[in-house]
């Protein structure tokens, strides 16, 4: 391989290797605000739920004082009308204060079993108010995470993207000018998918055969593209095409 051949060679290989290095960190610091977007919605779900659980809560305690409330004012009545039924100046009126305190019972009676019923639903409902906090503890610990991990790495980042552009500049800048057009015309158009390697006999991107003629040209140093996916083709560190 000729000097000139050793030099093109080593720019595409440099190159190619910062292009993805950077597609990487850019990645990297694309996902970092995105995942702490998405703990943020998930802990404004989380709080949401809670405050409709509390909601919930609320109102069946409210239902079981009006109905604690109506079965004591219930319970008194029947307690006046015993009162009355010793009282009671006929076998008529008697027997209505009777019939009366009976029907009385059997609603105080629903009243409870209704009382009962909602005071299981505000057990199950501290449960699941319960559940709900803990979400909500744990969501905001995640979220408070994310967003740390988004601060303290950003700028570890950022300092990396910059180390990688000069470098950038510096491979292409070693390119031979015959390279170097063809280079920028197709990183304008495919990004880092402009440069593969050879792998064997094949393009390196598509797997799509290279004809010997093609590969001899590449080893002497002449910038060859592949005719299947277009993108820019280099030898990589020992290569051999068998």
């Amino acid at each position: 391989m000729t000097p000139q051949t050793n030099v093109a060679t080593e720019a595409l290989r440099t190159l190619h290797r910062i292009r993805r290095q950077l597609n990487d960190l850019e990645e990297r610091q694309q996902r970092g605000p995105r995942v702490a977007r998405a703990h943020q919605a998930n802990l404004e779900r989380l709080e949401n739920e809670l405050v409709e659980v509390h909601a919930e809560a609320t109102a069946l305690r409210i239902a079981a004082d009006e109905k604690q409330l109506q079965l004591g004012s219930r319970e008194a009545a029947v307690k006046k009308r015993k009162e009355q039924l010793l009282q009671a100046s006929s076998n008529v009126e008697f027997q209505a204060l009777k019939d009366q305190i009976a029907a009385d019972q059997k609603a105080n009676s629903v009243l409870t079993d209704e009382i009962l019923e909602v005071m299981e639903k505000m057990d199950e409902c501290a449960r699941r108010v319960a559940r709900a906090e803990a979400a909500v503890d744990r969501g905001r610990q995640e979220t408070e995470k994310a967003d740390h991990d988004v601060a303290e790495q950003s700028p570890l980042i950022q300092a990396d993207i910059r180390r990688l552009e000069a470098e950038l500049r510096d491979a292409e800048a070693a390119l031979p000018g015959d390279f170097r057009e063809l280079y920028r015309r197709l990183m304008r158009s495919r990004g880092e998918d402009a440069l593969t390697p050879m792998n064997g006999q094949f393009c390196g991107g598509c797997n799509q055969h290279v004809p010997l003629n093609k590969i001899n040209d590449l080893m002497l140093s002449h910038p060859i593209v592949c005719s299947c996916c277009g993108r820019l083709l280099y030898l990589p560190e020992n290569y051999s095409p068998d």
